[in-house]
């Protein structure tokens, strides 16, 4: 299976400039699934609730961002995955959806909200899904999940193989931290963070790139740079990720205790 990432920039307030900056950032490019930015519809920093409110969309595919997406699953024959502003009756979201040609194959609600956050989206009650595409179980994380062990955790005993991460990354440690949740889990995983620079809510965020591909061993396979948008593609074998041995005398799985935890 070929997976990859694409980190950019996102413009700000804008999605169908976006679907045009992805679509072209991609176009004569080979994948089978690919992972782009939290937020990659809209932009992060938010003033006015209103204004993220005129800016997101359904969770069904017929908005503007998702819809475009699915035309450019279809249009590859993949499965991409994106963060995106979700429109619910009782409110917004932080969400990711998963695509393919058929429309949305899984929708994730963050699950952990981080500092600002808080003031415009709900907290996400979607659990931690897992779906399969081409036979592969796949699940997803936005950004601030990582530093809970136990999202990963919950994703990769529903049996995913890979850990789909669409992040809007401006703390310096996630990137490291991933090592450890791909390598305690025995799952590859695909953060796909975002770089420049936004000003809102009283503050400047840079968002600090380096988006990666990890192997179950936490391997880095691919890495982009700090400031750079960067699309970068491996070839895998998600099979590997069902082999939860340990060394010689261990497994992740069989050696669990718990009723201790």
């Amino acid at each position: 299976m070929k997976i990859g990432f694409f980190q950019f920039s996102p413009c700000h307030g804008n999605a169908l400039e976006n679907l045009k900056l992805i679509s072209a950032a991609l176009d004569q490019t080979q994948f089978d699934l690919l992972v782009l930015p939290e937020l990659a519809s809209t932009g992060y920093l938010f003033d006015d609730p209103m204004e993220l409110q005129a800016l997101s969309e359904p969770a069904d595919g017929s908005g503007v961002f998702l819809g475009g997406l699915i035309a450019l699953a279809a249009r590859h024959k993949a499965c991409l995955i994106s963060g995106f502003c979700e429109r619910a009756p009782e409110g917004l979201y932080n969400s990711a959806a998963a695509v393919d040609s058929s429309g949305v194959l899984c929708v994730y609600r963050k699950t952990h909200l981080f500092n600002t956050e808080k003031a415009l989206f709900l907290p996400g009650n979607s659990g931690f899904p897992v779906f399969t595409f081409r036979q592969v179980r796949l699940g997803m994380l936005i950004c601030f999940d990582w530093v809970f062990p136990e999202a990963a955790r919950a994703l990769a005993l529903k049996g995913a193989q890979i850990l789909c991460h669409p992040a809007n990354l401006v703390l310096p440690w996630c990137q490291s931290a991933m090592v450890t949740r791909s390598l305690e889990n025995a799952v590859f995983s695909i953060t796909a963070n975002r770089i420049g620079q936004e000003t809102g809510q009283g503050q400047s965020l840079v968002f600090t790139g380096r988006s990666q591909i990890l192997t179950p061993k936490g391997d880095i396979l691919a890495q982009a740079g700090v400031n750079e948008q960067a699309l970068r593609i491996v070839d895998i074998n998600p099979m590997l990720a069902l082999d939860k041995r340990f060394g010689a005398g261990n497994d992740l799985w069989a050696d669990r205790r718990p009723e201790h935890y």
